[in-house]
């Protein structure tokens, strides 16, 4: 059974009309929160997220807004707060890899949209959210949940280093940011996802990538966006209270 929405604030996640941030979208909105839908090309995919949390019994909004612009990010907080008001969370999401290259194979151009995107978006986000939640600006506190990989560790070798790259330079933003507002009422960790069952992997051209890597799973399947949304669930939620700075590996022992 979904809870009240009233005493949970408002979430929003980046890049929520598919995956992962689709399925925590839903999961979020079972549980009672009131969730931003955001995304910026797939409207349809992004309506039905908001269909499903609606029909559900939940609150749900769909707001476009390309996170590499400063100024959209700003009107979609903004819009987020005219919708369902005090803000409880965010979950920065959105992300590309920039497509399979060799470090040798790569051009500026690629570098430069999966850091402006990865990095540069989810942190100003961050800023955003933290804004409006500090308790030392009058906010009520909130968490903040990034999605890492478990590639900021492996380093995808061979496959793109340049997104690994991306995801090791949230994970330090993670724990840095955590350090920053820890005392402003404010939690803030990682989810590192590893290989995980979503169009990631057909939409850079590798449809078979997890048959492909399967074996290196010690569990020995690849996991499903509604595991990673558990994990975020969590992280958000009051049971992860004494939980900041952390990034929380979800690999199925990879």
């Amino acid at each position: 059974m979904a809870a009240s929405t009233d005493n949970k604030r408002a979430i929003i996640i980046t890049g929520a009309s598919r995956g992962i941030g689709a399925a925590s979208a839903r999961l979020l909105g079972m549980q009672g929160y009131a969730v931003v839908v955001n995304f910026v090309k797939n409207e349809t995919a992004a309506s039905v997220v908001v269909r499903d949390i609606v029909s559900s019994g939940g609150k749900a909004v769909a707001i476009r807004a390309d996170v590499t612009q400063e100024s959209e990010i700003l009107r979609l907080f903004e819009t987020s707060d005219r919708e369902f008001g005090a803000l409880g969370g965010l979950v920065n999401n959105a992300a590309i890899t920039g497509g399979f290259a060799r470090v040798q194979e790569l051009c500026s151009k690629t570098v430069e949209d999966v850091f402006a995107l990865n990095v540069t978006g989810a942190m100003l986000c961050a800023r955003e959210a933290v804004r409006r939640m500090s308790t030392g600006s009058g906010g009520s506190g909130g968490s903040i949940v990034n999605i890492s990989s478990i590639a900021a560790r492996t380093g995808a070798a061979g496959e793109w280093v340049h997104y690994a790259a991306s995801k090791g330079a949230i994970n330090s933003f993670t724990v840095g940011l955590a350090r920053e507002v820890a005392t402003q009422g404010i939690r803030v960790n990682a989810v590192a996802p590893g290989l995980i069952e979503t169009d990631l992997h057909a939409d850079n051209g590798a449809p078979d990538r997890l048959r492909r890597l399967q074996s290196s799973i010690p569990m020995g399947r690849p996991g499903t966006a509604g595991e990673v949304a558990e994990a975020v669930s969590w992280l958000l939620s009051p049971a992860a209270s004494y939980v900041t700075g952390s990034i929380l590996e979800i690999g199925g022992g990879r």
